[in-house]
């Protein structure tokens, strides 16, 4: 009898970077640089701006407070501003009682109204306010009402056109303030993207903002809404442009309505990145889909070559406890088991207790998966065919893919200005770390969202030399104990040197070998080059 070799735990080396990236929420927990600070060393990679809560002054001291801690970390740090969509909630909601808000019980009759100010107990019936006109127009009786993610539940069983809602409390709780609604069964006339959210996409663009998320999109045609508005916006006047650079902000999509997962891939064609955002997709549709619906958005993803991100709930008991669940830690793996470029804490580190600690944990997690990953690659095949495959940089992504894989290949390191290359490659699934370097502050941040991509900022090239840069690769890769010598890494770069759009070629650099890599000639005065692989 043959036993197979058992998985390794421990083999996780902690200068290696990690392959899925951590997205972590601003909040009063981790808004000061010291926390900021210790966040990116424990991995951090994106900042999330939650525009739901706090208003824009707020917003102004946290993106400072970012990009100066990761000035002074050294490291590409990009900021996720996540529009809040046109998310219902419960008005203000006065504490009855030292636990604050007002209980509902089961059973119990309540109404919603349009005029009601603070929420108050009338003639015995609590009644509320919501800052949502839809709930009194478009809800009929016998739909479901829920309030706090569904752990309150309602049915509609009158209402006033325009005026009143009334309810019978099915699962009854305790509402506070801006609790958020959802109307599973009710088909809401509302648009995707309201004044709200327009203020705070104008906002983002002023302030550069790197990515922006997009909250309860239902079609395609809604993302091209934003992205169209965004490429008007977005011009070569504004204090962060650079020249030659892509400057739209790129869109992240946030799927968490039963319309979106119908509309799956032409929302995914439209979109720059694509967000599992599970809280509400969890209320919306039947919880036990959630997780085959995580799956093949990701699914989805890989095969458009997009990133994309878990979010909600990851390790949210952590938000009062030091240790996840069990259940919790499972749930961050198979999500790195899947492919996803990075998972998101949202109240872990927005108002949790333990922000530090819930990072440092979740990083832990990933490097173990991916330590059995790593185990696992000779049995993973080929990567998926992109269906942008036709294009001649992800043709070249695939090649270096199998190229990496003959040669047993320690790194992958890519001149990557606008960060397109470095897309393709991250997107084929490598399992080796891919370096991906520019001189675009742009690039680069935009950069730190991809999956397997350590971007690095670095100086304009030195006359377009790739002599020059091959020798800086190496040093890197030495200093950070990637590499020793004799070991091979593939190098992806264009001609000139840092220019967009240039067309790449591949070189094999042996480490410790001054004859290998790009050093085999010099870009200033050999005008046609093209190694030998």
């Amino acid at each position: 009898m043959s036993h197979s070799k058992a998985p390794s735990w421990d083999k996780i080396d902690p200068k290696a970077p990690a392959h899925a990236k951590i997205v972590a929420t601003l909040g009063p927990a981790s808004d000061s640089p010291e926390m900021l600070d210790k966040l990116i060393e424990l991995g951090v990679s994106v900042f999330r701006l939650n525009f739901s809560h706090g208003d824009l002054s707020d917003m102004d001291v946290r993106i400072k407070n970012v990009r100066e801690a990761s000035q002074r970390s050294g490291r590409c740090i990009a900021i996720l501003g996540d529009l809040q969509g046109p998310k219902m909630r419960v008005g203000k909601v006065p504490d009855i009682d030292i636990k604050g808000g007002i209980v509902v019980k089961t059973g119990d009759s309540i109404v919603f109204s349009k005029d009601q100010g603070e929420a108050a107990i009338i003639d015995g019936r609590a009644t509320f306010s919501a800052s949502f006109d839809p709930l009194y127009t478009d809800v009929l009786p016998g739909q479901r009402v829920l309030i706090n993610d569904g752990a309150i539940r309602m049915l509609a069983v009158d209402h006033k056109h325009g005026e009143w809602l009334k309810c019978k409390v099915t699962v009854g709780g305790r509402i506070t303030s801006a609790k958020g609604i959802n109307l599973p069964e009710s088909d809401i006339s509302v648009p995707a993207i309201t004044p709200r959210d327009w203020e705070c996409a104008r906002w983002a663009v002023d302030n550069g903002v790197d990515y922006l998320a997009l909250s309860f999109v239902r079609t395609a045609e809604e993302v091209y809404e934003l992205i169209n508005k965004l490429e008007e916006w977005c011009t070569p006047d504004l204090p962060w442009a650079e020249p030659e650079m892509s400057l739209r902000i790129p869109v992240i999509v946030k799927v968490e309505k039963p319309q979106a997962v119908e509309n799956l891939e032409a929302i995914i064609e439209a979109t720059d990145a694509v967000m599992v955002a599970r809280g509400d997709l969890g209320v919306e549709m039947d919880v036990a889909k959630v997780p085959v619906i995580q799956k093949y958005i990701l699914e989805k993803c890989n095969e458009q070559g997009k990133p994309c991100i878990v979010a909600t709930q990851m390790l949210e008991s952590m938000i009062e406890s030091p240790s996840p669940t069990r259940a919790e830690a499972s749930d961050v793996a198979n999500a790195v088991f899947d492919g996803c470029d990075a998972v998101m804490l949202s109240g872990e580190t927005a108002v949790g207790r333990f922000p530090d600690i819930t990072v440092e944990t979740m990083q832990r997690i990933i490097k173990v998966t991916e330590a059995r990953m790593d185990e696992l690659a000779h049995n993973q095949g080929t990567p998926a065919d992109l269906k942008e495959y036709p294009f001649r940089s992800a043709a070249l992504a695939r090649g270096v893919w199998h190229m990496a894989e003959e040669l047993n290949a320690k790194a992958v390191v890519v001149w990557s200005q606008a960060g397109g290359m470095a897309r393709y490659l991250s997107q084929n699934n490598f399992r080796v770390p891919i370096f991906a370097y520019t001189s675009s502050p742009i690039g680069s941040r935009r950069m730190a969202l991809f999956g397997g991509v350590t971007p690095i900022l670095t100086d304009p090239p030195l006359k377009g030399r790739l002599r020059n840069w091959t020798d800086e690769v190496e040093d890197m890769l030495v200093a950070r104990e990637i590499v020793k010598d004799g070991d091979p890494v593939l190098l992806v770069a264009g001609k000139p040197l840092g220019a967009i759009l240039a067309q790449s070629t591949v070189a094999i650099l042996r480490v410790g070998d001054p004859a290998s890599g790009f050093r085999v000639a010099d870009d200033a005065e050999v005008q046609s080059y093209s190694p030998i692989l």
